[in-house]
Parts: structure tokens; sequence; C-alpha cells
């Protein structure tokens, strides 16, 4: 049985059925968005004089759904063009689209007796083999399905996205009996591949894994909260990136979320649980309390109030007022006083923190305790029942909810025999197989055979190894097994395998130093000792942040002039010697690459960029132009394509790069990052982000086996010189003359528009990339020599936030 996804129909328009649809066509999938037809008219319709068969009233529920999508924060598109991969329609009209797709995605409303009708209605409709999904996040899958054929049975299957729908990695996929084992291997590797999501297998148990652990636990900590006599303060100071949350920690997460659909899912879950002895802990103080808010009307985010209410500060700045838990007042923020916190927040590593943490004594140190033990509890209880491997649990929990650790990962770093006896001393119920595997000689639930990581798998009652994703380069096992070639402080050298050699970036954000242009240098010598190619990457938080600005602000204090020119010298040269190096170089960005590190990017014959790769030459903020080769790089990226046409008018083409520079703009996605021209068509999108560097090494092998061959050394350049300067100097100085820009944001945007014309130039003209380089130097030295730029570069590192003086 083989299938294939070619084009979708996304069944629901809401928040959850339009995000799918978004990230199905940020996947490149044409998209069916439907919806229900209104049953009537709205006044504003009315005044219109339209009917209920007007086509815009007929599709009025499904455009909501689509301008919330366009509208939504942070985006669920890509890019505003992926609008074009969807169209929308009504269930009514459109239904006969479905003949046309091959998946078929439910997002109806939760309500079992509505599933049926949907999928009666799909069932008469589809075409023969077309796979069809439910996106219920609570309902038994294998009920949605009842009275429908064997053919359908075996080609349906619960797909279980999660909210926001582009950015949760995680993609549950829950298979009923008579699903085709084949099927759900295919939407495993579509899923992952295909949608860059962390696939995690799951039973068709209630509300799966990550909200079945979710649900409990999340209750639970707010019952001991209530319990306790904590503030919402006190709880979100530390129940976020110190202990691996996100910043939304408990409380800002519930306002987030909705305290309407937490309260909905908790009390839904709770009937469906009748054997589950950790449920009651849904109808502890925290269902009064969410259900008085709810009352109110006090829902979180969307209602403006919650646990947090948005209010206007002194000089109209956006502020928060907290909910006191007791009076269910709101009151000013008030600093909790934790004495521990600042020295945990000093410790480098997630596992140091969170052994630190355990070891205090304080009624904050003994709620996180406390909810570590019940999380721990309550996670190891669920299986078998929700999956047959902890580390589906652990995957579910990471991906869900963007935790740095899963809770089995956690117990491993507080140490199993030791937790486990202290949870039962206070308590806790600990897992009969936990104790099992203890006895058996268990100390961990996962451990390490080499590079193979294994996990205590409960039916053989021993280690078995976690299957491995060949499409994920681990450097980190590499390093172990094959060593390091080169090291420095900032950078190493690493063998990919293949002959392709790995450039790995590990100063603190990736922030380019001399350390790492160094061994940029090393690795284009080694290349030449057969090597195939090169591929530069690493996996750290973000691909790479920029230059140190610290270390520019020094020199520049110093009146360093001389080295800094050097320096910046050093960077271009070597940029320069990757583009054209005798063998090929990719470059796999991923998250932020900004400033140098958009520049190192587009160094490389090719890029193999993550989908979430958020590109920008930002060197405006700091006062500054870049210098690393970005104007240059640019310009010959968008710029001369269109000048080799006759006719060409190179001014929007120009323009197009000094907005981006200039404006400082930051792609939004890979995508984006296309349509600015730091990618070219020849760049790869990944959707996956960990797998850009397994297939920039593809890159690489595919280049040589092609024959490559450096690109020829030529006046690859068209610059207008001052017919360029005079175009965007009026640009930029009427909106100074608007008061949109400062003096000094004017003097960076001539600067800028002097290098992007190749200089006063009397007439336009192709010039060597040289030219460029040598005016994005001396102009980088100009604007450093400016007071007003040392100013926004020390208040960039004293605040982290830019400076427009």
């Amino acid at each position: 049985m083989g299938f294939k996804i070619k084009k979708a129909m996304v069944i629901g328009s809401g928040v959850m059925g339009g995000g799918i649809a978004g990230h199905l066509a940020n996947a490149g999938l044409p998209v069916y968005l439907v919806d229900i037809v209104p049953f009537k008219l709205t006044p504003a319709e009315e005044a219109k004089g339209l009917t209920l068969q007007s086509p815009a009233v007929r599709n009025r529920i499904v455009n909501q759904g689509v301008d919330f999508l366009k509208k939504s924060k942070p985006p669920g598109l890509f890019s505003p063009t992926r609008m074009e991969l969807i169209t929308v329609g009504n269930l009514e009209d459109n239904f006969d689209w479905i003949k046309d797709v091959d998946w078929i995605i439910e997002v109806v409303v939760e309500n079992l007796k509505i599933k049926h009708e949907v999928m009666a209605k799909i069932e008469a409709a589809r075409k023969p083999g077309s796979i069809v999904s439910t996106n219920t996040s609570g309902l038994p899958i294998h009920q949605i399905a009842e009275g429908r054929s064997d053919e359908f049975k075996g080609h349906f299957l619960g797909t279980h996205f999660f909210n926001p729908a582009r950015y949760l990695k995680l993609l549950e996929i829950i298979p009923t009996p008579q699903t085709a084992p084949e099927l759900v291997d295919f939407m495993m590797k579509f899923g992952e591949r295909r949608l860059g999501k962390t696939m995690v297998l799951c039973k068709d148990t209630p509300n799966f894994i990550a909200n079945r652990v979710a649900s409990i636990t999340g209750t639970s900590a707010i019952n001991y909260v209530l319990q306790n006599d904590l503030t919402v303060e006190e709880v979100d100071a530390v129940t976020g990136p110190l202990i691996g949350h996100p910043k939304t920690a408990t409380f800002r997460l519930q306002d987030l979320v909705g305290l309407d659909i937490a309260s909905h899912v908790a009390n839904n879950l709770y009937p469906a649980i009748p054997e589950d002895p950790f449920r009651e802990a849904i109808q502890g103080p925290v269902k009064d309390l969410t259900g008085k808010m709810v009352e109110k009307g006090w829902l979180g985010n969307k209602a403006k109030q919650g646990f947090y209410k948005k209010i206007k500060g002194p000089e109209g700045k956006k502020d928060y007022l907290i909910l006191d838990l007791k009076t269910l007042e709101y009151r000013p923020q008030q600093k909790p006083n934790i004495p521990w916190v600042k020295q945990a927040k000093g410790l480098e590593t997630l596992p140091e923190r969170i052994k630190f943490i355990s070891q205090q004594d304080d009624r904050v140190a003994r709620m996180i305790a406390y909810n570590t033990a019940q999380a721990l509890s309550y996670c190891a209880w669920l299986i078998p029942e929700i999956s047959d491997v902890l580390y589906a649990v652990d995957d579910a929990v990471r991906a869900g909810f963007f935790h740095e650790l899963g809770p089995f990962e956690i117990w491993d770093i507080l140490g199993v025999k030791e937790t486990a006896g202290r949870m039962e001393a206070e308590g806790f119920k600990v897992a009969d197989w936990v104790k099992d595997m203890i006895a058996a000689g268990g100390e961990t639930f996962y451990k390490k055979d080499g590079i193979r990581k294994l996990y205590w798998d409960l039916t053989s009652r021993s280690y078995q190894p976690i299957p491995v994703d060949p499409n994920f380069i681990v450097l980190r096992d590499l390093k172990e097994t094959k060593g390091v070639l080169h090291k420095n402080f900032s950078a190493s050298l690493v063998d990919l395998g293949d002959d392709v050699l790995g450039l790995e970036f590990h100063s603190k954000m990736n922030a380019l130093d001399p350390d790492i242009f160094a061994m940029g240098y090393t690795a284009l010598e080694e290349l030449e000792k057969g090597w195939t190619g090169l591929v530069i990457g690493n996996q750290g938080e973000n691909f790479s942040v920029g230059a140190n600005v610290f270390n520019v602000v020094m020199a520049a204090e110093n009146k360093m002039w001389d080295e800094i020119s050097q320096g910046v010298k050093t960077m271009q040269d070597l940029l320069l010697a990757f583009r054209y190096s005798s063998k090929p170089v990719v470059a796999a960005p991923f998250g932020m690459a900004l400033g140098g590190g958009a520049e190192v990017a587009m160094a490389a014959d090719r890029i193999c960029a993550a989908g979430e790769s958020y590109l920008g030459l930002v060197e405006v903020g700091v006062g500054l132009l870049p210098a690393g080769g970005g104007c240059r790089e640019l310009l010959r990226r968008v710029v001369t394509p269109p000048m080799k046409r006759a006719d060409s008018d190179p001014l929007p083409f120009l323009g197009k790069v000094f907005e981006n520079i200039a404006m400082a703009k930051v792609s939004a996605s890979a995508l984006q990052a296309q349509e600015m021209g730091f990618l070219t068509d020849c760049d790869r999108i990944i959707m996956k982000g960990e797998h850009v560097l397994a297939e920039a090494k593809r890159e690489v092998l595919a280049l040589a086996a092609a024959g490559y061959a450096p690109p020829p050394r030529t006046k690859s350049i068209y610059a207008l010189g001052q017919r360029g300067i005079a175009a965007l100097t009026i640009m930029v100085q009427s909106m100074r003359w608007g008061d949109f820009i400062s003096d000094h944001d004017l003097l960076i945007a001539k600067k800028i528009a002097y290098v992007l014309s190749g200089g006063d130039l009397s007439a336009p003209q192709w010039v060597d990339e040289q030219v460029i380089l040598d005016l994005e130097r001396e102009g980088f030295l100009s604007l450093l020599g400016q007071e007003k730029t040392i100013e926004r570069i020390k208040h960039l590192l004293m605040t982290g936030k830019p400076l427009r003086n």
C-alpha cells in the first residue's frame, strides 16, 4: 500500500484548523480550508443588503479563520505569500474539492455526534485510498471512526497538532487497531521530514500523552500553590527558564492557553479516566478558582486579564497588575524575595540548576520539589497505559511544551534510586516497574553505549536502543567517536564522515571572534588535504548572533583603528575565500543568523537553512553597517541577476537591498529570507531544524559528485554610483524631515547608500567585489568613530535592547 500527500483539506477553520492549514502551506502543500455556512446574517451583512446566499456570507466563517491566521502573532505563516497555497470554501458549495486531496484533516468542535456526521460526509465523497485524520485532543480516536467501512478505518488515524501549529514541534500520531500499519509508518515519516515535527506514537487513551501529563501535573501544581499561600510572582519567577521551561512559566501559560480552555480540557478529562488515582487533582482548589475567573470573564490574554491584567503604566507604557490568589483582586506586582535564585541563575547548565534547587529548603523550593515529585510519580504511573516506551513521554513533554528536559531525564539527573526512596517516604506513589528496574540493577532510565542512547524497556526488563534518526547528525557523538581535528576556545573542526569537514562554532551565543576566524582559515587549509567539502554549522541555540561587539567597542575606545581595520579585513578575506574555495562549502543556519552570522551563511556556495531561520543584517542597531561582506553579498544576490538582462531598472532591486540593511530587517523564516534575498533559489529550506547538518552534508556530496568548480572571479557587482546615492539619499532624507529617523540614523543610512552604490562613480558600471568590501570597511570604521555609535553599542551590551539616539 503506497501513500502520498500532494494536496490536503482541513475541515474547520478555527484557531487550530487555520493554524494547521497555515503550516501545511509553510511546507509547500496546497490546502483547501473549509468550514460551515452561517445560519443567520450579522447586522453588518444585513446593512449591506446581503443574503444567506451571498458568497461573502457563505464563506464568512472560513474567512474569519483566515483573517486570524494572517494577523496571528507570532505569525503562523512563514511568509504572507504562503496564503497563495490556501484556498477557502465552505462545506456546502465546495465539499467536492475533497475528491482532489490525499489527506483530509478534521478539526471541528469537540463533539462526538458532530464528528460522526463529518466522517460520514467525508466517507461518501473522498477518493479511495485518501488519508483521513482527526485533530481531536481528547475524544477516543476509535469512537470517531465508528460506523465507517473497513477501508475507511484502515486509512484513518489521529494526528494531534499543538497550538500554535507552526511553532510547537509535537505531532502525536494515534492509530486505532484498524489503522493500516503502513499508514502509521508513512505518517510518522511524513510528519517529521515534510512538516518538521517531532513525531510521537501514542496509544488511543484519554488526552493521549502530552495533554494527559500536562492536565494532571498542571492542576496539581496550582493546587499546591493555593494550599500553601504562594504568590503568582513567586511561582512564575522559578518555574520558567530557571528549570528549563518557557518564559510563560505557570500562570502566564494559563493566561496564554485561556482559563476557559484549560478548565474545559480538565473537566472533560476527569470522567474519562475513572481508574486514574491522580485525577482528583482536577477537583481540587484550582477548579473553584478557575470557575470564578471564567465566570467573571477573566480568561487570560484574550480578555486582557487573567492571572495578569494588562494596563497602561506611567507614560503610557504597558504594565501588568497581578491577581491576588486569596482576595481575587488585582494589585501591583511585587518582586519576590527568593535568595537562592540569583545563585541558581549563575549556574550554566540545566542539570546543575536542577540539582542545586533540589538542595534548597524554603517554601518556594519545596513547591518545586513537590511539583517535580508529583510529575515523576504520575508519568511513571502512566506507563504502559499511554505508551510502552518511556522516551515517548519525554519526547512529548519536550516538544509539546518547549521543556528542555522530559520527566525521566530529570529523574536521572536527581538520581533514580535516591529520589524514588525520598518520594515514597513523602507519600508519593512510585510505579512498580520503576521499583522493578531498581531491583534489577537499573540505576538510570537512560544510559549510553558508545554513542547509542539506551532506555529501560519494561517488557524485556533490560536496556534497549532508542531508534536512531538517520537524518540527525549529533556533533557531540561524532566528537566522542572520531575526536576533534582542531579546536580552540570558540570553534572546532570535526569529521562529519564521508570525507566532509565540519566547522562548528561554540563561543557564547556563537558570536564571531578572532578564534572563529582563525579556525575558518584552518578549515580552508584542511580542505586541500583530500576532503570533499565543508559544512559550516553547529548545534547551539542559534547559528550565530553576529560579531562580538564587546571586543569591537573596547578596541574603538582604545583607538586601535589599525587593529580593527585588520580584523574586519580578516573576516572579509575569510568569507571571500569560502566563496572561491576549490571545494564546495555549505552553510547550515538555524534560529538567529544575524549580522556576521548572516554574512557567514551567504559566503557559502549553498545554504541549507532550517525553516525557522531568522536572517538579517542588523548592524544599524549598534550604529554600524555590515562590513563582513554583507553589503556585497546582497548586491550580488539581488541586484546582479536582473542586471544581466537587457533593459532592467536597477533602482527597485537596489532599494530592496537598502531597505533590508538600513531598516535592519530580519526575516520571520527561511522562506522570507529567500524572498528578501539572503537565500537564492538554489538554496534549500529544511523543515526540521535538527536535520540541517545532515542535509548540508548531502548537499556538499551532491555538489562534489556534479563536478564542483568554484565560480570565476569577475566584476560581478553592478554599481550605480552617483545615481544610486542620489535616489537612496532622497528616500532617507524625507524620512528625517518627517521625524521618523534621527540625525544619526540619517548619517548611517547615507553611509550605507554610498557603499551600496559603489562609491561616487560618475556612471553606473560593473565593479569587482573588492570595491564594495573596501567601502564596507571604510564605512564601518568611520561610523565606529562616532560617539553616538559607541553609545548604541554600550546600551545594547548593558540592556540587551537597541538604542535609537
